[in-house]
Order: C-alpha cells, then sequence, then structure tokens
C-alpha cells in the first residue's frame, strides 16, 4: 500500500496537479505522518484493551478506499485525504504486526523477529515501487500504477480476518512469569505504569527508550525526504520514469532484504553499535546523493542509505522490546511508532522549506547533518540493552 505512492506519487504532484511550490508537493507526506503517528500511539493502547486482531482488520477497513482516491482524485485534496487514511491504515495494521511478533517470540530472538517483520514490509515496497514505475512508464500516471493498491487491500483485510489468531494471551502470560532484579534497581521499569508514565518513561525518561525514539524520528524524517524529493531530484537530470522507478526501489529493497540479517546480527552482537553504525551510513548515502547527478551514484547511495536503515530499523524495535515490561510494552512500542512515524511530517516540512529556499540538494545535506548528530546522539546516551534475556536496568546516570 505504501509501495504504490513511491515513485507515482510525487510526478502527479508535479506533472498532472502542478504543484510548484515543494513544500506543498510534499502535503501529502505531512498528512501521512501526521496520522500515522497519531494511529500509532492510539494503536498500542487499544490492542492492550481490545486485543490485537481487531486492530488489526480494522486497520485494513480503513485501506480500502486510498487506492480509488488516488485514481479518481479531481484535486491535490482527495491525495491528502488518501494519505491520512494511508497513515491511519499503517498505524493500526503496522504497529499491530510488530507487537504480535513480540508477543510471540522470546527476548533471544527479538531482533530476529523485528527483521522479518520490516524485511516483509519493506520488500514489498521495494517491489511495488518497482511495478508502479514500470506501469507508469508503460500507462501513464493514472489509473493502472494504483489497482495494485486495490488488489493489497483486499488481500490484507481477508489473510487477517481469516488466517491472523489473538496474540495478547503470550504478553499476559509473559508479564505473569516476568521478575524484577532483586536489588530493585530497576522496579521502574517493572510497575504497572499509567499511559502518562508509559509515555514519559518511552519519550524521555528511560535513556535507551529516548535515544531510540529520537532516532527513530530521524530515520523516518530522511525517509520521508528520499520519498518525496528523490524522484524530483532524479527527474530534474532527466532519468526516465523506469529509471526513476528503479531508484526508487531499490533503497527499500536494500532496505527490506537487509534486515533479514541486521535482526538476527542484533542479537548476537547487541543493539547499540548497530544503531549507531546505521544512522551514520545513512547520513554517508544522503551526501552522496546530494553530491551527486548520474544514475550509477545515485544508485550507490540509494544502496548504502538502504543498508543504513537495515542496520537501525529493526533493531530499535527490539530496544523497545528489550526495556519495556511486558505489561506495558504494547503501549511503549505505539509511543516509540509515534516519534518515529512524526518523522515523516518533520521531514515533510523541512525538507519541503529548506528546497523551497535553496534547492533540493541543500535539503538533502542538511538531513545528511541532522542523521549524523541523531547518530553521535546514540553513542553518547543509549546503553547496550542486548545482555541477557528480559529488559534490562538503566546503566547508572
Amino acid at each position: 500500500m505504501l509501495g504504490q505512492e513511491r515513485t507515482v506519487l510525487p510526478l502527479l504532484a508535479d506533472q498532472v496537479f502542478h504543484l510548484n511550490a515543494y513544500t506543498a508537493g510534499m502535503t501529502y507526506i505531512l498528512a501521512f505522518g501526521v496520522a500515522k503517528a497519531a494511529t500509532n500511539y492510539l494503536a498500542g493502547t487499544w490492542s492492550d484493551r481490545y486485543g490485537r486482531k481487531p486492530v488489526l482488520v480494522a486497520g485494513w477497513l480503513v485501506a480500502l478506499p486510498v487506492p480509488l482516491l488516488l485514481i479518481w482524485a479531481p484535486s491535490w485534496w482527495w491525495v491528502i485525504v488518501a494519505n491520512v487514511l494511508l497513515g491511519v491504515s499503517q498505524g493500526l495494521t503496522w504497529s499491530t504486526t510488530v507487537i504480535m511478533k513480540i508477543d510471540l517470540v522470546g527476548p533471544e530472538r527479538r531482533g530476529f523477529a523485528m527483521g522479518l517483520n520490516e524485511a516483509a514490509g519493506y520488500g514489498a515496497v521495494a517491489a511495488t515501487a518497482l511495478a508502479t514505475g514500470y506501469l507508469a512508464a508503460e500507462h501513464g500516471l493514472r489509473p493502472e500504477p494504483f489497482y495494485l493498491g486495490i488488489a493489497f487491500a483486499a488481500l490484507g483485510l481477508g489473510l487477517s480476518t481469516i488466517f491472523v489468531h489473538e496474540t495478547r494471551g503470550h504478553a499476559d502470560a509473559e508479564a505473569r512469569a516476568h521478575k524484577a532484579k532483586d536489588d530493585g534497581s530497576d522496579a521502574h521499569l517493572h510497575a504497572e505504569l499509567s499511559q502518562r508514565e508509559v509515555f514519559a518513561q518511552t519519550s524521555l525518561r528511560e535513556p535507551a527508550l529516548s535515544a531510540a525514539c529520537q532516532a527513530g524520528m530521524v530515520n523516518n524524517l530522511n525517509d520521508g525526504l528520499a520519498w518525496g524529493l528523490f524522484p524530483l531530484l532524479f527527474a530534474s537530470a532527466g532519468l526516465s520514469v523506469g529509471r526513476i522507478g528503479v531508484l526508487a526501489a531499490i533503497y527499500p529493497a536494500v532496505w527490506g532484504l537487509g534486515q533479514l540479517g541486521t535482526g538476527a546480527l542484533s542479537d548476537r552482537i547487541g543493539r547499540k553499535s548497530l544503531i549507531v553504525g546505521g544512522m551514520l551510513t545513512q547520513a554517508g548515502a544522503l551526501g552522496i546523493v546530494a553530491a551527486s547527478d548520474s544514475f550509477g551514484p545515485w544508485a550507490m547511495g540509494a544502496v548504502l542509505l538502504g543498508a543504513g536503515t537495515a542496520m537501525v530499523y529493526p533493531t530499535l524495535l527490539a530496544v523497545i522490546g528489550d526495556v519495556a515490561h511486558p505489561a506495558w510494552r504494547a503501549r511503549s512500542v505505539g509511543i516509540y511508532r509515534l516519534w518515529r512515524d512524526g518523522g515523516f511530517a518533520v521531514g515533510a516540512v523541512l525538507s519541503g522549506v529548506v528546497a523551497d529556499l535553496w534547492g533540493v540538494r541543500a535539503s538533502v545535506w542538511t538531513v545528511a547533518a541532522l542523521t549524523a548528530v541523531s547518530g553521535a546522539l546514540v553513542f553518547a546516551r543509549m546503553y547496550e540493552t542486548h545482555r541477557r534475556p528480559g529488559p534490562v536496568s538503566p546503566a547508572p546516570r
């Protein structure tokens, strides 16, 4: 559902709706990011209250109108409404799949499970970005590329309704079996917390959780930049829609496939080094994209950007699973994803404004610098969370 937009929507904004300002063209990413971030927050709470499966199915119901709105849109506002619905759908469905996989696996396999989840998602993003680029080159920007979305929504709803089983009982069992440390040093992570307390621990107070939140936000900030501005940068160099589709697919393809290895690797070597290295790799990749003007270097930048993101994406989720107590872990995942996907909205505004003032390349350089700073903050603030089974206590302050 997300991949159908990666190649086509930036070109629709430019060629069909004639949005000359970059900031105006990025409004659909802003709408998507705000809607998804807010829904992520609610999805964790609702998953604890009503169960995982009802939230998952509800997310797919919300997705059904999205491709139809994109096909029929007579104005840009229809595209914005479609992306609000897509953001709500993604917040409900993807948050729930993350929570369910954390429910189903123990701490020793948590990184691997997150890698499988994210690889499935972003592998599909890449394949669909490539397919829609081909369809757009052969048949035009609308409606053929969005026919895929109709099939995806129907499949997602059908599979979720028929085959997916409720997993909340696994988390309840883990919570009953979970023991705090004898010295009580991690009692604040094991007590039953209110929603406000969970928000404070995840966002600010707990070093590993809060470091993960800011890194996740910056990661999706640069993904929002890649989604909204990379196709326009590539088009400005005279690349065809088909070649733009290839470049739009390389980044999520490497990201998706790479997570099959990086999630499991974080279970072996720990989380922190992969996150720091991944953020710095992303920063370097963005620098290559900003400094280049042809297909080959851009493809190399896309490969490195995907590799860096693969190092970070499942590992950050594994950090949340390591530290948060099972009793409030679903809520913590939702709050982390609130901050992470808020990066789409921040990226849309920041990169659009900078691009309007100083050009697309200046926007890419700006986000590259922010990504490097984020990696440095993780290095300074996050402790290693994967040292033994179960949540770990914070490092001495």
